[in-house]
């Protein structure tokens, strides 16, 4: 015992010889409260091994700030301060407003040369804190006039900042209750947007409103957290998870943030850019994970400040792109995401000290945070007006096409019963001519039906009557020249028949050598044989092309027939040539197939309506690479497949839905009716197949043709 003494008698004489302090904190009224940053001499220990026995011996700093901001640092910090109590209360409190400190040490310095410890912190469970409040308070006993020198170690993970306030009991729990009222405030703002917005959810189903809510939740728990409420309420035995949840929390609340955004702001399909960006900080927020579970505490806080400024930045420029667009939820974003960003900046500064600690800088986290949980509330519930008054405007629409066709139903019963009441004696007649009108009208459907089947071959006109014309004109231009090669040869026939009766046979055999050279014979005969074969070139091609009409047209073959399914892809390909530009090429993978029994006309209208759309397709590209369409054939079982894949531009899930839809159109008006896909599948249902398609927007289409090699087992 008596060596214990002489230790600590030894330690206190060490503080006394080598202490030079810088100004005492002087309390002179009890009713005041005092923040002693200002006071305080800092020591960084960078080795970890300095003990309160050898803390007076080190080289203090004064730190001449109201609140010393000690930044993000994995050492432990020295505190020194002396407190001279000139008023007449004798309970001081010292508390420091930062309850995300791991390990607050007070060491003080009594008049007896012993040294009275309190260690508090994160690190052990909130019981064991003599005050009930997440603040870290230490009980100080002065008597008036007395002077005495306290040590004051800490060290955290995160961002580490010493707010210390100096006052009796009574003074520091009237500044907390106010602390705590406005953030009831605030706890009570953000539940009552949560609950909202999940009572919206329930009634709309959509899941934006249900991001959202989580959104607020982590936005709620994130101050929760920073301002030490949640290991005093939600998990006061977890020392582990009070330490971890200023990187746990901050991060979930920026993956809800940034996954609210996307849904909010539809960035996928309004800044698909935008939208890649933002899933690679999310990707970055997931990364921070590995040094928060690997105890690599500090590295963990810088990376999520920096994914948190990427976040605040990426944010801003995606809604303020999508905002030019005209997007009036990106204009709601901006309004609300700019006073939550002018928030964190006055939070920012604060923490660098260049703004003062005081109540504004505070709070100014919570108010940005609860005006923007506010503002995309109304936001979203703007959303909600958008979409009611869409539907009353689609129900007035429907509500006004519904009174015209009752004026119409109206009009016409008037005009049945007129008729019906001129034509009662003749009501048989009527009927069977009504029927008959019917059946014609029905005729004409069809008609019409087949002739916009048939619309496509129209628009091939101009290239088949070009592709007609080459060969013609190669014959017709051939044609002269020949005339000309054939009266020569005549001429000299004539001259040859004038012989017999030549009175000087010598010299006729001389004049007819000269026109021979003269008309030069030998090029007449090559002459005449390349334009005979020009002609025949001609004719072929002409034949080819009326062959490959014949075959996709199947005049002659309106019935079921047995067909080389290849003909018809060859003979639309044929047609086409004219329309198929030089940079697409066309690629063939034909297996061997056995013909199969359809109609063969119809089946060839499929090829003409698909191989026009692929077309299309890669003519409405910007840019043109390596374009091509490729045609593959093969057998699964009782059926051929045929699969046709292009290089255009592709189309939404959305548009993917709807081809088959009769009139449905993605071109401008006047250039398409809508029925050249719609005819493909009843072609195709009609022959007991089926088709699949496969797309996306930028990566082309792919149509998979099912057809049955005999039609008629499957009638059955």
């Amino acid at each position: 015992m008596l060596s214990k003494i002489v230790g600590l008698w030894s330690i206190f004489t060490l503080l006394v010889l080598f202490h030079v302090t810088a100004q005492p904190v002087v309390f002179k009224n009890s009713r005041s409260l005092l923040q002693i940053g200002g006071y305080l001499e800092l020591y960084t220990d960078k080795a970890d091994t300095l003990t309160i026995a050898s803390a007076p011996m080190q080289a203090f700093k004064v730190s001449g700030q109201e609140v010393p901001n000690l930044q993000i640092t994995p050492y432990t910090q020295w505190a020194r301060f002396s407190i001279n109590n000139q008023s007449k209360a004798e309970k001081l409190l010292l508390e420091v407003e930062y309850p995300i400190i791991d390990d607050i040490t007070l060491y003080e310095l009594l008049p007896d040369g012993t040294i009275r410890q309190t260690r508090l912190g994160e690190f052990t469970a909130y019981k064991n804190r003599g005050y009930d409040h997440q603040n870290y308070h230490f009980p100080i006993r002065l008597l008036p006039n007395e002077t005495r020198q306290f040590y004051l170690k800490v060290k955290a993970g995160e961002q580490l900042q010493l707010p210390i306030y100096l006052g009796t009991p009574e003074s520091i729990f009237e500044k907390n209750n106010k602390r705590e009222l406005i953030f009831g405030i605030y706890v009570g703002v953000i539940l009552a947007m949560a609950f909202y917005n999940l009572f919206i959810y329930i009634s709309t189903r959509d899941n934006s409103y249900l991001i959202y809510v989580s959104y607020i939740i982590c936005v709620g728990l994130t101050q929760v957290t920073l301002q030490g409420y949640s290991f005093r309420f939600l998990y006061p035995n977890s020392p582990w998870l009070a330490m971890h949840a200023t990187v746990l929390v901050p991060v979930f609340n920026g993956l809800t943030a940034l996954v609210f955004i996307q849904q909010f702001l539809s960035t996928k399909v309004n800044y698909p850019l935008g939208h890649k960006l933002m899933n690679a900080v999310i990707v970055l927020y997931l990364l921070c994970f590995i040094p928060t579970f690997l105890d690599m505490y500090n590295y963990a806080q810088i990376l999520v400040q920096l994914d948190a400024f990427l976040a605040a930045v990426m944010a801003f420029v995606v809604a303020y792109r999508i905002s030019l667009k005209g997007v009036n939820a990106a204009r709601f974003f901006l309004i609300a995401w700019s006073i939550f960003l002018i928030s964190i900046f006055v939070f920012v500064l604060r923490n660098f000290n260049v703004l003062p600690y005081n109540n504004f800088t505070y709070y100014a986290l919570q108010i940005g945070s609860g005006v923007e949980v506010l503002l995309l509330s109304f936001a979203l519930a703007h959303k909600i007006n958008v979409f009611k008054a869409e539907k009353e405007a689609s129900q007035q629409m429907a509500l006004a096409i519904s009174q015209e066709n009752e004026r119409l139903v109206r009009e016409q019963n008037i005009i049945l019963e007129s008729k019906v009441k001129d034509r009662t004696e003749d009501l048989q007649a009527t009927n069977l001519e009504l029927n008959n009108a019917l059946t014609n009208l029905k005729d004409a459907q069809t008609r019409l039906v087949e002739k916009e089947k048939m619309a496509s071959l129209g628009q091939l006109t101009a290239g088949i009557a070009h592709e007609i014309n080459n060969p013609i004109n190669f014959v017709t231009s051939n044609i002269k020249p020949l005339k000309l090669d054939i009266a020569d040869l005549r001429e000299l026939l004539n001259r040859y028949d004038e012989l017999p009766v030549s009175t000087d046979i010598s010299k006729s055999l001389a004049d007819i050598a000269l026109f021979k050279k003269e008309i030069d014979i030998d090029y007449i005969h090559e002459e005449i044989s390349s334009l005979i074969k020009g002609i025949e070139d001609g004719a072929a091609r002409t034949a080819e092309i009326v062959k490959g009409l014949r075959t996709f047209s199947r005049l002659d073959e309106s019935e079921v027939k047995s067909i080389d399914i290849h003909e018809g892809l060859d003979s639309t390909l044929v047609l086409l040539r004219n329309a198929i530009p030089p940079y697409v090429n066309i690629i063939k993978d034909y297996a061997g197939l056995p013909k199969i029994e359809c109609y063969a006309g119809k089946i060839n209208q499929v090829f003409m309506n698909i191989f026009s759309n692929a077309l299309n397709a890669i003519k409405s590209k910007k840019e043109h690479h390596n374009e091509f369409i490729s045609i593959t054939t093969r057998q699964e079982n009782s059926f051929i497949v045929i699969t046709i894949k292009d290089t255009g531009i592709g189309m939404s899930e959305a548009v993917r839905e709807k081809i088959f839809d009769p009139f449905f159109t993605t071109k401008d008006v006047g250039e398409g009716t809508g029925l050249g896909l719609s005819i493909v599948f009843s072609i195709i249902e009609k022959h007991k197949g089926k088709i699949v398609v496969n797309s996306a927007p930028g990566e082309g289409a792919e149509f998979i043709i099912y057809l049955p090699l005999s039609i008629a087992n499957h009638l059955s």
